[in-house]
Formats: structure tokens, sequence, C-alpha cells
């Protein structure tokens, strides 16, 4: 709070250096103190969308045990495997064998988990990319450096968000990141993912608070492992092992 507060005040004093600094000055120091209170607005409608999800889940949840208790479902929360219009279509009385739509919807769901690796790009033509970008040199990883800054210290390779520990400092690295993430940014000293650019969820969570960040790393979580040193150079891009 007080390196905040230092911040701020060192940029009101240099506006009020400047040319009608006495009218810009005080028009800064109302903007800061409007951001300061303000910002935490904007995570509001996310907070609403997921409450409503809530309560949407509890409510298919409901309808799964009713269906369940009546044979139609094995158990409750199969009706997330049951698309939107079967369920439509089975509400009104139609006849609809649940249970079979269940057992091909789980299949594909466990053959998509599978995959070893996550498109990287998909394109309107149907293409689908899975590399990132690849080096020149053999030497230092490449990506696309999407917030500036240099950071230097040890690899923490993540898989899942809920079970990590970032030390302070740390890289970490992984797929990609959401929402759910964005507690480890926190402490991170840097970031790199094999997925994302400019505009996805880790650039621009990195970008606030000023965390260095490579994405499209190509195979960063198999090329890299865990307590290794690295310098991830976000303005250029690159990770070199040390």
């Amino acid at each position: 709070m007080a390196r905040v507060h230092a911040a701020a005040t060192h940029l009101i004093e240099r506006v009020r250096q400047t040319p009608w600094g006495a009218v810009r000055a005080p028009l800064l120091a109302w903007a800061i103190r409007r951001m300061r209170q303000l910002a935490g607005l904007r995570e509001s409608p996310k907070f609403f969308v997921i409450h409503l999800f809530g309560i949407y889940r509890s409510a298919l949840l409901d309808s799964g045990a009713r269906l369940a208790k009546q044979g139609d479902l094995e158990r409750a929360d199969d009706i997330f495997y049951v698309p939107m219009e079967t369920l439509r279509q089975f509400a009104p009385g139609d006849k609809v064998d649940l249970k079979g739509i269940v057992a091909r919807e789980r299949e594909t769901y466990q053959h998509q988990l599978r995959r070893q690796r996550i498109p990287r790009i998909l394109l309107s033509t149907g293409e689908v990319l899975y590399e990132g970008i690849h080096e020149k040199d053999g030497g230092d990883l490449a990506g696309e450096g999407v917030s500036p800054g240099v950071a230097e210290g040890a690899v923490r390779v993540v898989a899942h968000p809920e079970r990590a520990r970032i030390e302070p400092g740390e890289t970490f690295v992984c797929p990609a990141t959401d929402p759910g993430w964005t507690p480890l940014f926190l402490a991170g000293g840097g970031l790199e993912t094999e997925l994302g650019g400019l505009l996805t969820h880790g650039s621009v969570v990195a970008m606030e608070p000023g965390i260095p960040a490579v994405v499209g790393v190509h195979d960063a979580t198999r090329r890299l492992r865990t307590g290794q040193k690295i310098r991830l150079d976000g303005n250029r891009g690159r990770i070199t092992i040390l």
C-alpha cells in the first residue's frame, strides 16, 4: 500500500511541474483515486455469471436426481452429458434413450481427455495447428513476448492450478491459463505458456502487475522441468536455460 501511495504521489508531482500542472495534477489525483476504488467492479459481471451458472447447475442436478430415481439415468450427474436440445425434446414427454446418449457422450468426453496436446490455433478452414514457435538456432526456447521485462530464477511446471504451490519469484510454466490460474500470478516472477497470444488470459493478467511473460513456446511443459534455472525475456520472447 505504501508503494502504491508513493508511486501515485510521484506521478502527481511530476504532472504538477508540467504546463497547466496546477489543473492537471488534481485531475490526475482524482483519476487515480477513482481507478483504485472502482477497478474491482470490472470483475462483477463475471462473478454474477458464474453465480448464475451455479444456480443452473443445482437445478440440473435436481432434475438429474429425479430422472435417476425414475430409471432414465444411472446417476444424477449423467444429465450433464445430455445436450440441451435433447432435454427440450424429452421434457414434453417424447421417448428419448437418455442412457444411450449419455454413454455415447461420455465416451466422446473420455476420448477428448486422452489428447496429449491441445491445438494452438484453429483456422476457419478447418486446419489445426499444434506446434508453437520453433527456434532457428536450436539454442534458446522461443515464443511470443506478451509482457515486457526479464525474470531470472527457478521453473515450476504446473498442470493444475488448484494443486500448485508457487514460490515467490518462480516462473510457472503451463499449457495455458484461465481465470482459475489468477492467484498464481501474485507469487510468480514470470509466466511461460504453450498456447495463447497477446489478448489471451495469461497475457492480459501478466501485463497488469508487470510480470514478464512469453506464450506460444513449443512443448514448454515437456522441455522444461521444475527446478531448472532460466532467464525469461518478455521483451524478445526468449527463454534461456542457465
